[in-house]
């Protein structure tokens, strides 16, 4: 069973948890931040991190501070980015010299790719979106990615092609937009959540550990 070690992160005036999941024979570390509606414990992160520790990248997740503080409203933008830097930088003391990546589900990879665009993470090798939010529930634009351009380092897209925050033919112009540096990787089937409805027939399991291996062969290509 993989274990994570609680640590504490000052945040400006606010100080936030988060947990360190390490992987035997470690070869690159992960930043995981959570989505708008659910904390650095919601179970897909749980599983997502418990995956990738088995494949040798550890992860960190931490905790927004309105999430922290039990808030529902997520924190505007320069918090949310000052959260994500602090968290890469603890990463990067923790993981030994080994790559450091940084990202997140929905709300939290968004964060993570204003913080790089904005030059704040030059520590990342590269940037893993778990479900980006290009855009609202039945409002299709693709205004939230104009930034990615900005961004200096790799990405990988891991994307439901159910997901209502980001209608899949966008998001394959806006990947091809960013040339070489950008990856799309499609979750059939899957929603926002990366759940696949029962009728189709796939192990919940198989889907998040088909995504973890595509997220592991891709750090190790990159890194």
């Amino acid at each position: 069973m993989t274990e994570s070690r609680a640590l504490a992160l000052t945040v400006g005036a606010a100080t936030v948890s988060a947990l360190w999941t390490e992987a035997a024979e470690m070869q690159a570390a992960l930043v995981l931040a959570h989505g708008a509606g659910a904390g650095m414990r919601h179970p897909f992160l749980e599983t997502v991190a418990a995956r990738l520790a088995t494949r040798g990248v550890a992860t960190l997740r931490f905790q927004f501070p309105y999430m922290e503080a039990g808030r529902r409203r997520p924190d505007p933008p320069t918090v949310a980015v000052r959260a994500v830097v602090t968290a890469v930088e603890a990463a990067s003391a923790l993981a030994r010299s080994v790559p450091v990546f940084a990202g997140g589900k929905s709300f939290g990879g968004r964060m993570t790719s204003r913080a790089a665009a904005d030059g704040l993470l030059d520590v990342a090798r590269g940037l893993v979106f778990l479900g980006f939010p290009l855009h609202a529930p039945g409002m299709e634009s693709r205004s939230r990615a104009e930034h990615l351009s900005d961004v200096p380092m790799p990405m990988l897209f891991v994307q439901g092609t159910r997901d209502r925050l980001a209608n899949l033919d966008l998001m394959r112009q806006v990947v091809h937009a960013l040339g070489s540096g950008a990856h799309l990787h499609v979750v059939e089937d899957g929603d926002h959540g990366f759940v696949v409805p029962k009728r189709m027939g796939r192990n919940p399991t198989d889907v998040l550990d088909d995504i973890a291996a595509n997220v592991q062969d891709w750090i190790r290509k990159v890194g």
